[in-house]
C-alpha cells in the first residue's frame, strides 16, 4: 500500500498536474498553428511564389520524369528531396516558438509587477495600532514627571 500512496502523492503534486495540462493544451496549440501555417499561410506564399502547395513541393534527384507529388517519389524508390514540408514545418516552428516566447514574456512581466507590488507593501511602513500610539504618549508624559 505504501507505494501506491507514494504515487498518489507524486501524481497530485501541483507541478506535476500543471505539467500535465501544460503539455495537453501544448498539443492543441500545437495543432492549431500546424493548422494556420498548412491552411492559410502557406497557401498564400504557394500563390505568391507561383508553386501551389508549399507542402506537395519537391527536387526530383532520380532518373526520368519527375512523379507527379511526393507520394509517387516515395513509390518509384528514387532520390528526392521533400524540401516543401521542410519549409512547412520550420514556418510552424518558428511561429509555435514565437508563441511560446511572448507567453512566458507576458508571464515573466505578470509576476515581475506582482513581485514589485509584494516589495512595495513590505517596505512601506505600516503606522503603529491607536493602543501603541497612546500607551507611548503615557510613557513619555510619566517620563517628565
Amino acid at each position: 500500500m505504501g507505494l501506491i500512496k507514494e504515487f498518489k502523492d507524486f501524481a497530485m503534486k501541483g507541478n506535476v498536474v500543471d505539467m500535465a495540462v501544460g503539455i495537453i493544451i501544448g498539443g492543441g496549440f500545437g495543432k492549431i498553428v500546424n493548422s494556420m501555417v498548412s491552411d492559410i499561410i502557406m497557401p498564400v506564399v504557394g500563390a505568391l511564389a507561383g508553386k501551389g502547395s508549399f507542402g506537395s513541393q519537391f527536387l526530383w534527384l532520380g532518373d526520368g520524369e519527375k512523379p507527379g507529388s511526393i507520394a509517387d517519389a516515395v513509390k518509384t524508390g528514387e532520390p528526392y528531396i521533400a524540401w516543401g514540408p521542410f519549409v512547412q514545418t520550420t514556418i510552424d516552428f518558428i511561429i509555435l516558438a514565437f508563441a511560446i516566447f511572448m507567453m512566458i514574456k507576458l508571464m515573466n512581466k505578470a509576476r515581475e509587477l506582482t513581485e514589485k507590488k509584494a516589495e512595495e507593501a513590505a517596505a512601506a511602513p505600516s503606522a503603529p495600532p491607536e493602543d501603541i500610539v497612546l500607551l507611548r504618549e503615557i510613557r513619555d508624559a510619566l517620563k517628565t514627571r
